[in-house]
């Protein structure tokens, strides 16, 4: 199961870093992945007669529980955007795209170097 898992992480991954390079065709490609994956959920609701108010309320209940109704209407990195008060990712360039990872890149390696630290002071600890 785990090789199984692993598998399609990594073919999600390659087709992503594909994708993302033609933005306009991953829309295409995730929008009618969304569309399919709803309307499966919508004849099933009808299949087992569930009423449009149901449907609203029950979908409210999941949301909220779940703690995704924010992200799924608003998103998530659309509201940080905006709290920063900076461009959306499409409206940005290839080269702010490629400062801003090369910033992530140093973070994650600074964080890495002081949880080696860190690892190396709990050592020395009685």
């Amino acid at each position: 199961m785990k090789n199984i898992v692993h598998f399609f992480d990594r073919l999600e991954d390659k087709i992503r870093k594909q994708l993302s390079r033609y933005p306009i065709a991953y829309g295409f490609v995730g929008g009618i992945g969304v569309v399919l994956f709803w309307r499966g959920i919508w004849h099933t609701a009808d299949d087992i007669g569930m009423s449009g108010t149901t449907s609203i309320i029950l979908g409210t209940i999941i949301l909220l529980l779940s703690g995704v109704f924010v992200s799924v209407f608003v998103g998530n990195r659309i509201i940080i955007t905006g709290l920063r008060g900076e461009k959306k990712l499409a409206e940005k360039t290839e080269d702010e795209i490629s400062l801003e990872e090369s910033e992530l890149e140093h973070i994650q390696r600074t964080v890495s170097h002081i949880e080696k630290e860190l690892s190396d002071i709990k050592k020395d600890l009685p």
